[in-house]
């Protein structure tokens, strides 16, 4: 284990905000000198499990713990999955079903451990100690807090005051996630910015419980492709911690030159002193794309195989990076996983870049028709195309897929 203020450096890297950094290295130690790792506590609603780097900002920071030697809690709300976190709603969350919850809590852990060693990770359910809470407990529970203090939460306040319905039950919601530090003895609990309320209710169920308090460490919110917005999936600028390395590529290189940096911060391992290397290079006037090429390896690497990288390089490459493709060219939507080169042969003739399809069939079998590079055969007429391929009829006429 690295000494506290070797620690430190790498803890804080890319951190919102920290309460409080005096506490923090006070722990870290005493984990040091007794040589007991720190509990890192993370909770998880398994309402939504599709995981894209947003979400996976809080995950690799966990990462970055675990490995000087931490000891990893993930806790899957499937107890209070069955009421939602309200937070940044503007009503209440639908409840989900035993099933539901189960069903979304396996694919979570499927892809959480595509970030964290499984090895090294403890999963636990909060249904294990919130369901054999008696009836006292709850109202013991409920008496440690107020009603205006847990109005003092946005969502809640704003619903309030233009007579949306809050659920009692909905009160309840941070004071359970907050139980989980209790029943944890938690070190450090991370989370988005978003998560401010429930977190520091855990420290203040702490001090009421007589525990030491929690670390509570926020991650900054992750701009998308478009530089603007969170990233979201239904903003459709995210980059998918499952989609095809291909695809994850051309995505990394997509993001503004703008946010570089913080993607290197935020979704990569890299250590804080490589990185400022990385802001030197670019201050001294290095190209982004160059910088970004890098950065779009190391994220792809961190979520694919060695050989799923190389290809993604060569499908870029190919694809995207010779000079002789241009840039501004023609785009169709792929409607859907099936759709194939025979498919599409209308709409490229909708589009004028052939007269017919007869046309296109006979330059397919002359060898003047690519795929990603690649030449294409009759054989091929049945192939399958997805979002970001680009096709070249002859030298000088191309479509790219989106």
């Amino acid at each position: 284990m690295l000494k506290p203020k070797e620690q430190m450096p790498i803890i804080l890297k890319g951190v919102h905000t920290l309460i409080n950094e005096e506490e923090l290295l006070e722990k870290l130690k005493k984990s040091y000198n007794q040589k007991k790792p720190l509990t890192i506590k993370l909770g998880l609603d398994p309402s939504a499990p599709d995981i894209h780097l947003g979400h996976a900002v809080v995950l690799r920071k966990i990462k970055q713990m675990q490995d000087l030697g931490h000891h990893v809690v993930i806790v899957i709300g499937d107890f209070t999955g069955k009421i939602g976190d309200p937070t940044g709603k503007s009503k209440g969350r639908t409840t989900l079903s035993d099933e539901e919850v189960k069903e979304n809590a396996k694919t979570y852990c499927e892809q959480i451990f595509k970030i964290l060693d499984v090895e090294k990770t403890e999963v636990r359910f909060n249904s294990e100690w919130l369901s054999k809470l008696t009836f006292e407990d709850v109202i013991k529970l409920a008496a440690t807090t107020t009603v205006a203090r847990i109005l003092e939460r946005d969502d809640f306040h704003n619903r309030y005051q233009n007579q949306v319905p809050i659920g009692i039950h909905e009160f309840f919601y941070p004071l359970m996630q907050a139980y989980d530090s209790i029943e944890l003895n938690s070190d450090i609990e991370l989370g988005g910015t978003d998560q401010t309320f429930n977190i520091l209710m855990g420290r203040n169920l702490q001090k009421s419980f007589e525990q030491e308090q929690q670390i509570a460490m926020f991650m900054p919110i992750l701009e998308g492709l478009d530089g603007v917005e969170k990233m979201s999936k239904s903003l459709k600028n995210y980059i998918g911690i499952n989609e095809p390395a291909e695809i994850m590529f051309k995505k990394v290189m997509e993001i503004p030159d703008g946010l570089i940096i913080k993607y290197f911060e935020l979704a990569t391992d890299e250590h804080p002193d490589k990185i400022d290397n990385i802001k030197s290079e670019l201050n001294s006037g290095a190209n982004p794309r160059d910088v970004k090429y890098h950065l779009a390896k190391i994220i792809v690497s961190l979520y694919r195989s060695p050989e799923e990288v190389e290809r993604a390089i060569v499908y870029y490459d190919t694809a995207f990076s010779k000079k002789d493709i241009p840039e501004d060219i023609p785009e169709l939507l792929v409607k859907g996983d099936k759709e194939t080169i025979g498919d599409i042969i209308l709409e490229i003739v909708k589009i004028n870049l052939v007269k017919s399809k007869s046309e296109f069939i006979r330059l397919i079998n002359q060898g003047g028709v690519q795929l990603n590079g690649e030449k294409l055969t009759s054989d091929d007429i049945n192939k399958p195309i997805k979002s970001n391929d680009v096709i070249r009829i002859g030298k000088k006429r191309f479509l790219r897929f989106k």
